[in-house]
């Protein structure tokens, strides 16, 4: 079956997906989940010089030590940055990338680019309340319940702000088959309507899903059931 390496989103971390885990296996699948320097279980690694290149960096060298080939790459969210990142570097070990609720950079864009003012406003003020170089997390989708909510809380952590800052710098144009999922509940909210529509104009495969933001928590079993239709194809 499919071999799956995950990039997660901001904040986050291998912990957050320990609910598809179970779930990719049960399918047949190989299921990597590393964690970003600086986050979960890696948190000791956390510096204000930790960027969006360190990250990628991470997740490449996943690929190359475990000798991985033909990968479906899945970015979440912030994970989007580093997943086309990951491809650019990598392109002979990538086959495709699902992007689920993510950020989709061209060359020479950040991820602050796509936020509105409202939003750039906010993680510069958490910046500068904090510890003056980490961005504190956004809260939780309002469908996520009390437990869930209370592990979320336990375990996500702020984050370089030069994760969010840093163009990404790709070599060459993506040429691979990539495919997007809109989390329909976040739709009206969050900033990743533009990269459904640029997924619609650029003829990659769409889906919705009836999530929030983050299904790996909310709604793991109805993620893997479209994951599973995606990647069967």
């Amino acid at each position: 079956m499919a071999v799956v390496v995950l990039a997660h989103g901001a904040w986050s971390a291998a912990w957050a997906w320990k609910r598809v885990r179970p779930l990719m296996a049960a399918a047949g699948h190989e299921f990597f989940a590393p964690t970003y320097t600086g986050l979960g279980e890696r948190a000791h690694l956390a510096r204000p010089e930790n960027d969006l290149e360190t990250h990628i960096d991470d997740v490449v060298g996943v690929l190359k030590c475990e000798e991985l080939r033909n990968v479906v790459l899945l970015g979440h969210s912030y994970g989007g940055m580093v997943a086309t990142g990951v491809a650019d570097r990598a392109p002979e070990r990538v086959a495709r990338i699902i992007y689920l609720d993510a950020f989709v950079p061209e060359n020479g864009q950040a991820l602050v680019d796509f936020l509105p003012q409202q939003a750039r406003q906010r993680m510069l003020d958490s910046v500068k309340s904090g510890d003056g170089w980490r961005v504190t997390p956004n809260p939780v989708p309002p469908d996520t319940s009390d437990d869930d909510a209370a592990w979320v809380a336990k375990f996500r952590m702020p984050q370089s702000a030069r994760c969010f800052q840093q163009p990404i710098r790709l070599r060459a144009e993506l040429t691979l088959p990539r495919s997007y999922i809109q989390c329909m509940r976040y739709a009206d909210h969050g900033p990743f309507g533009q990269f459904a529509a640029r997924a619609r104009v650029e003829g990659w495969r769409l889906d919705e899903l009836d999530a929030s933001h983050s299904p790996n928590v909310t709604a793991p079993g109805a993620l893997m059931q479209l994951l599973q239709r995606i990647l069967s194809r």
